[in-house]
């Protein structure tokens, strides 16, 4: 029997997930997903308050935007999730936003890591193990000798990264070797934007009473967007508490890359504070690094993967070969799919 395993269980690498097991549905294939966080979702990550675990928030990606060029060719992945309802047509208001025409824009009612979760149940019997960060891949007897940083060691005939690119380039081990200079190259020009995310909680029956469910901001130098998240995802209820989502700049995350979260938080508070002076306390608060936010540079080419080695696979993902959002990933996980299938 094979074994793959998938380095990430974001978007790309739970959808690779799936596609794999219905792709060779009759094929004795064990699937395996390790993940360095505490749970799914990745950049499409929700957060739950500390007093109460129905109050959400979304950290990272807050919508899914379908572009016109996706419409049809990607549309049984949007028909699925509209269909088991982990997707609905956004209809809140959302101040700043660019209007095109064609594109669609959708919510999560459950939150944004709804549809990892959706994919990874669709893989049917893989097996996922959270906080095993990737450290060392090495080649022994034909295979892919995997180690994380608990020491937790086992062997795999395919292995799928979908990790940002430059922690793939911080692995140990033969894969370090294999990858020749030009492929070096193209990883290394890969680049990504980075930002902070601030989650504020509050007790059921408090009232932010704002005119819209989420803005864009351009006057600020820290704060970028806001949204009040369960007004966005049309959720409100009086039993549960509301949850604001702020992102800070580009700009200023660069400028506070380094800096330690709890020295962040406050200066990301005082600017909220000026742009909505009668907030209201919140209950709990999470403050997010976003390192590798989104992909500002792609691998040349935007190829959705590349194969660093065939015997046995070694093969890469992720929006960084591509463009970071839903139909980025779609197109990668299909890409990295379709280049295992021969093989397995």
């Amino acid at each position: 029997m094979a074994r793959v395993l998938i380095v990430g269980a974001g978007l790309t690498g739970s959808l690779c997930a799936a596609l794999l097991r219905r792709a060779l549905a009759r094929r004795p294939l064990q699937i395996a997903v390790w993940e360095k966080a505490r749970g799914a979702g990745g950049r499409m990550s929700t957060s739950r308050s500390a007093h109460d675990p129905r109050c959400t928030a979304d950290l990272g990606a807050q919508y899914i935007t379908r572009e016109p060029e996706y419409a049809q060719k990607h549309q049984s992945f949007y028909e699925e999730l509209l269909s088991h309802g982990v997707l609905k047509p956004l209809t809140a208001k959302i101040e700043g936003m660019a209007i095109k025409e064609g594109v669609e824009n959708f919510v999560t009612p459950q939150g944004i890591s709804s549809i990892v979760k959706h994919y990874l149940n669709e893989s049917a019997g893989a097996e996922i193990f959270f906080e095993h960060p990737v450290t060392r891949i090495c080649l022994k007897d034909g295979k892919w000798e995997v180690c994380s940083n608990t020491g937790f060691m086992d062997q795999f005939d395919v292995v799928v990264l979908t990790i940002p690119v430059p922690q793939i380039l911080q692995l140990q081990g033969d894969v370090a070797n294999i990858i020749n200079r030009s492929q070096r190259q193209q990883l290394e020009s890969v680049s990504y934007s980075s930002r902070y995310a601030l989650g504020l909680f509050y007790e059921a029956g408090t009232q932010i009473d704002v005119p819209w469910a989420a803005q864009y901001i351009s006057s600020n130098p820290c704060i970028r967007f806001i949204s009040i998240d369960n007004k966005k995802r049309n959720i409100e209820s009086p039993d549960i508490g509301p949850s604001v989502v702020v992102h800070t700049s580009v700009p200023f995350g660069i400028e506070h890359l380094e800096w330690d979260i709890e020295k962040v938080q406050p200066l990301i508070l005082e600017h909220l504070k000026d742009i909505m002076p009668v907030l209201p306390e919140p209950a709990s608060v999470k403050c997010q690094k976003w390192r590798y936010s989104q992909v500002t540079k792609a691998f040349l080419g935007s190829p959705g993967q590349i194969t660093l080695n065939m015997q046995p696979f070694l093969v890469c993902g992720g929006d960084g070969f591509i463009h970071s959002n839903f139909d980025g990933c779609i197109e990668s996980a299909m890409s990295i799919v379709a280049t295992l299938k021969s093989s397995l």
